[in-house]
């Protein structure tokens, strides 16, 4: 199905798209960078409107959300293509894929709500490839879920415009990827820019959406004490009680090369996160990692206990830790 953009502007037959911080310009007949808008007759048409190349049910833990509704279970969604081009995509086959991806089934808005009730899942996931390209579908689809008591929440590059997430404004929970905290990693590695992303969590926060991050180490590329410390404190400076997941990396895509992350890495991030004074600092990738459980910040007692994506234990009292009363940023 065909739709026409809900976030664009006109230009004398040319289109500026405004869902995504590319803001593409778009002379007749030109795709935008995503793969999925096209400037026809001077109107931007969505092309990938409700095509789904992925439907999963995972824990909320899997997004990664450790913070938000923990033990609950989402339906995930995927489409095709991404604003990013990311050298070390760990969904590049779909993320590179363009419409005539075989694989791709075509969806109503009210087939989500269906799907939903019948696999008896909590809320949705919009995940895989970036979802603010489906933006139009899953606005739609969001909105009838949410009605119906799910809860709805974005896994992100963080490249959504204010004017899209004015729009989105039932979204519930976000993690964002900040990829790295150096333009030079952005501009090489994922072709955009570092500032627009840090925009969007901040503007998302201002809006009320849960929003936890993630920051993928790279060795080599991403993992100076430095920058780590860099974007720790640009956190602190945001809000400390964001959660925060380093996550281990793996050889995907154009970086088979590079071997994956040492736990050492992880470990080290986690304690400079911690000392700058991120409340909540989690070891992703990491299986059995003592820092997959949630901790207070004001006592250290263990809150959550997880092993992988799954919980073992919730010990808190409504949002407050049993042992010392501290009121957590956790929503149940």
């Amino acid at each position: 199905m065909i739709v026409e953009s809900y976030l664009y502007e006109k230009l004398n037959g040319d289109v500026r798209c405004k869902t995504c911080w590319h803001r593409c310009v778009l002379k007749d007949g030109k795709w935008g960078i995503c793969q999925v808008r096209k400037n026809e007759n001077g109107k931007l048409l969505v092309y990938n409107y409700g095509l789904a190349s992925s439907i999963a049910l995972d824990p909320i833990e899997k997004k990664p959300m450790h913070n938000y509704k923990p033990r609950t279970r989402v339906l995930s969604f995927g489409s095709v293509s991404c604003n990013f081009k990311c050298d070390h995509c760990q969904n590049f086959e779909i993320s590179f894929a363009d419409l005539s991806y075989p694989y791709l089934k075509e969806l109503k808005p009210e087939d989500v709500l269906m799907l939903c009730k019948e696999y008896r899942a909590d809320g949705v996931a919009w995940t895989y490839n970036e979802p603010s390209i489906w933006h139009e579908f899953a606005l739609d689809a969001s909105k009838i879920c949410r009605e119906n008591g799910y809860f709805i929440v974005y896994v992100t590059n963080g490249y959504m415009t204010p004017e899209a997430l004015d729009q989105f404004n039932f979204l519930d929970a976000a993690n964002v990827d900040v990829k790295a905290f150096r333009q030079d990693f952005y501009s090489k590695i994922c072709k955009a820019k570092l500032e627009n992303v840090l925009e969007t969590v901040k503007y998302m926060l201002k809006k009320g959406v849960f929003v936890e991050i993630t920051y993928l180490i790279i060795p080599g590329y991403n993992d100076s004490s430095e920058e780590i410390r860099d974007f720790a404190n640009w956190v602190v400076s945001v809000d400390k009680r964001v959660p925060v997941h380093f996550s281990r990396f793996h050889p995907e895509h154009k970086m088979m090369h590079v071997p994956p992350t040492p736990v050492k890495t992880i470990e080290r991030a986690i304690e400079i996160a911690k000392k700058v004074g991120v409340e909540y600092v989690y070891a992703g990738n990491v299986w059995g990692h003592k820092n997959e459980n949630t901790f207070c910040p004001n006592c250290n007692e263990v809150l959550i206990e997880r092993y992988g994506f799954y919980v073992k234990k919730i010990n808190l009292n409504k949002d407050r830790c049993p042992s010392c009363g501290y009121k957590q940023n956790i929503i149940l």
